[in-house]
């Protein structure tokens, strides 16, 4: 295969002198972040597998970026994981040793690891005529664990060619180019923020600017000084809209328009964002948000394209190479419009299996080889993809009909007594399940009536769609990628 991230090839070459990544004040060039993954992958070439310490730091760019050098997996650790998690994905991964920065507290599950001190202010040089031979294309690059929601976390298994084939694609759909500078504050140990946030950039020979811990002035600075492109997920763009709409001062609302209607693309996901965000943000800025849409196992199968037609409300077409249908709960494939099934997809960005798992791995896929993502939607008449939701929680099966819990999530937040909201279904003696709508008032002194909801719901989709029962929250469970747990909702 082609080289992972050519232009990290030559410490010294044409590239050496541009900003590779950016966090705070700390900037390193191409050529300081090849010596430094260079001096570390010489030190860890025979570790045969590696924990990353996952911090939003350079140091865990300097780590992974050399054990991908030097072919070595790499698990990349929440370092908010709690104790219980994090031995069963060390006993199950069982790296050799731990990659962290100088300042980082380690828990007692990683004391029986060599420890690796990985610092982005020290100057490195590369052992004299060190470079290493480009792995495998099948050789795994990283191990990412799953969320665990139906069970012990999973190491998705992921190659290089599957990281290379994602990044074409999305080079493919968004124009991307080594003249992107990509801001973002997403973690470092899950796809988005890792593989897509910062090996996307370093393989089209561009820059990351990361904030460390979001905040809309940090969105405006980096983007009103030279930023082109927005990661975020659809908690940072709700916020953003918020700024947008008038919760903060004129000066900062107005940097933060001015940022936003300047960047080529603003890109959400991890979690569907809301129309009425959607709306919010392009009546602000003129800009539109566009969406797509991946997970651990297969990085990215959709997205809306940069030349393309936005669509608030989907995720775009499949991506190069990426082939996607809906399946029924029996494997009958789904082929009429407006069909509602499970997501299924093949190509060459899906991982090679679960660590240590081929019965998890075979369960996985059907017998013709499709993954089985879990997820429920549709496909438009255009080829665009609508996410209904998760087909464990966000696919209500109530009165015969099959109900999506995104699109009534949708008519829900356009009401402005509602600042949140979450719908699950609930067993119901009648109807099989009921629909059930979490919401969390704008005036938590006055919210609007359940009644009322439920008369929106039916009069803007359908009567069956409407929630039969309404509970007020004052926040909703969200986990670090700010999408909502409906399971505790559901507990």
């Amino acid at each position: 295969m082609t080289l992972l991230l050519p232009a990290l090839q030559s410490p010294t070459g044409p590239a050496a002198s541009r900003e590779a990544v950016r966090f705070g004040d700390l900037s390193l060039t191409y050529g300081l972040l090849a010596g430094a993954a260079d001096c570390l992958a010489a030190r860890i070439a025979d570790a045969g597998r590696i924990a990353v310490w996952a911090t939003p730091t350079p140091e865990t760019v300097i780590a992974v970026v050399a054990a991908l050098r030097a072919g070595v997996p790499a698990v990349p650790l929440n370092p908010r994981t709690g104790e219980r998690e994090l031995t069963h994905i060390l006993g199950d991964s069982e790296p050799t040793a731990v990659l962290a920065g100088p300042d980082d507290e380690l828990p007692p599950a990683l004391e029986k690891l060599r420890q690796v001190t990985v610092d982005a202010r020290t100057a490195y040089e590369a052992p004299e005529g060190y470079g290493p031979d480009e792995a495998d294309a099948e050789a795994p690059a990283l191990i990412v664990y799953t969320s665990g929601t139906t069970g012990p976390p999973k190491g998705a298994v992921l190659p290089r060619r599957a990281l290379a084939a994602s990044l074409d694609a999305l080079e493919d759909a968004w124009g991307w180019t080594g003249d992107d500078v990509l801001v973002h504050a997403l973690p470092l140990f899950h796809v988005h923020g890792l593989i897509l946030g910062v090996l996307g950039p370093l393989r089209r020979g561009g820059s990351v600017r990361h904030l460390g811990k979001f905040s809309p002035g940090g969105v405006a600075r980096e983007l009103g000084s030279g930023g082109t492109m927005l990661f975020g997920v659809p908690t940072m763009y709700h916020r953003l809209a918020e700024v947008l709409d008038g919760s903060a001062g004129d000066a900062e609302r107005e940097s933060l328009r001015g940022a936003l209607s300047g960047a080529r693309l603003l890109v959400s996901g991890s979690a569907a964002l809301p129309v009425h965000d959607h709306e919010r943000i392009e009546a602000a800025t003129g800009r539109r948000v566009i969406e797509r849409y991946g997970m651990t196992e297969t990085l990215m199968n959709t997205g809306i394209r940069a030349d393309g037609v936005p669509h608030p409300g989907t995720v775009g077409p499949p991506l190069a190479g990426v082939e996607l249908r809906l399946a029924e709960d029996d494997g009958a494939v789904l082929d009429e419009p407006g069909a509602i099934g499970e997501i299924q997809v093949r190509g060459p960005n899906l991982f090679t299996g679960y660590l240590n798992r081929p019965d998890a791995t075979a369960a996985a896929h059907t017998p013709d080889g499709w993954f089985r993502t879990g997820d429920v939607g549709t496909v438009g008449t255009d080829g665009y993809v609508t996410i209904v939701g998760r087909k464990a929680t966000d696919l209500i099966k109530s009165g015969g009909y099959k109900i999506g819990a995104g699109e009534i999530e949708n008519v829900l937040l356009a009401h402005p007594g509602v600042r949140e909201v979450a719908v699950t279904g609930e067993a119901d003696p009648d109807l099989g399940e009921r629909v059930v709508a979490w919401v969390v008032a704008t005036d938590p002194g006055s919210p609007p009536s359940a009644e009322e909801l439920a008369d929106r719901v039916a009069a803007q989709l359908a009567p069956h769609k409407r929630p039969r029962t309404v509970r007020y929250l004052d926040t909703l469970p969200r986990n670090d990628l700010g999408k909502i747990m409906k399971r505790s909702l559901r507990a």
